[in-house]
C-alpha cells in the first residue's frame, strides 16, 4: 500500500511540473507587444525629416537620438505634442536623452533638422522607448486565461514564477536597449575615426608632394647658379 501510496505521489508531481512546463512555454506568447522603436536614416543636406509616435495618456516617452555620420555631427532636433506645443527644442546638438512624462493621448511629432547644412549628409540613429503604453510586461491582465492549479500539486506559486519571468523580460529587454544604444556610439565613434584618417592621408600625401617640389626646385636652383655656358678659348 506505501508503494502504491508513493507511486502515486510521484506522478502527481511528474504531471505538476508538466503542467508548469507547458505553462512556461506557452506563457512567453502572453508579453505584451513590444512598442520600443529604433531607426538609423539618412538626412540629406538642406531638408528635414519628422516621425510620428502614438502615445496613451499618462504614460511614458523617452526618446534618445544620437549623429553617427557626416560633417559637424549635428542636428537641430524638436519634439512637438499632438496639439502642436514644441515641448523640446534643440539646435546643432550631436546627441540627446529626453523623457515627455505624461504623455498625452494622440501622435507626437519628432522632427530632426539639417537644412542650415547645404553640402552635407548627416546619417541619425534614434530610439523609442515607451512605458505605460500597454505594452509593459507586468500585471494579471497580460495573462488571461492563467488559473493557478491546486497548491498542493505544486511547489512554486505561480505568482512568484509569473514575477520572476516578468523581471527577467524587462531587464532583458533593458539590456538589448542598451546595446542598441552602444552600437550606435560605436558606429558614431568608427565613422568619425574614418573620417579623421582621411584627412590625415590626404593632408600628409599634400605635404610629400610639396616637400618633393621643394627639393626639386633647391635641385634645379643650384644647379642652375654652377651653369656656366660661356666659352673658354685655349
Amino acid at each position: 500500500m506505501d508503494v502504491f501510496l508513493m507511486r502515486v505521489k510521484d506522478r502527481g508531481r511528474l504531471l505538476s511540473l508538466a503542467i508548469v512546463f507547458l505553462w512556461c512555454a506557452g506563457s512567453v506568447r502572453c508579453f505584451g507587444q513590444n512598442l520600443d522603436s529604433e531607426f538609423t536614416f539618412l538626412l540629406p543636406a538642406g531638408r528635414s525629416e519628422c516621425f510620428y509616435q502614438t502615445t496613451t495618456k499618462n504614460g511614458t516617452m523617452e526618446v534618445e537620438y544620437q549623429v553617427i555620420a557626416g560633417a559637424g555631427m549635428d542636428v537641430d532636433f524638436t519634439i512637438l505634442s499632438p496639439e502642436g506645443i514644441q515641448l523640446i527644442v534643440e539646435s546643432r546638438r550631436s546627441d540627446g536623452v529626453h523623457v515627455v512624462e505624461p504623455t498625452v493621448e494622440g501622435d507626437y511629432e519628432i522632427c530632426f533638422d539639417n537644412s542650415f547644412s547645404r553640402f552635407s549628409e548627416k546619417m541619425v540613429f534614434f530610439e523609442i522607448i515607451l512605458e505605460g503604453q500597454g505594452g509593459d510586461v507586468g500585471g494579471d491582465e497580460e495573462w488571461p486565461g492563467i488559473e493557478e492549479p491546486d497548491g498542493s500539486l505544486l511547489e512554486y506559486k505561480l505568482d512568484d514564477i509569473r514575477d520572476s519571468m516578468d523581471s527577467l523580460h524587462r531587464r532583458l529587454e533593458r539590456s538589448r536597449q542598451m546595446q542598441t544604444v552602444l552600437r550606435a556610439f560605436e558606429a558614431r565613434d568608427r565613422n568619425l575615426l574614418e573620417d579623421n584618417l582621411w584627412r590625415v592621408s590626404f593632408w600628409s600625401c599634400a605635404s610629400v608632394l610639396v616637400m618633393l617640389c621643394v627639393a626639386l626646385t633647391q635641385v634645379y636652383t643650384v644647379r642652375k647658379l654652377f651653369d656656366d655656358k660661356r666659352r673658354v678659348c685655349t
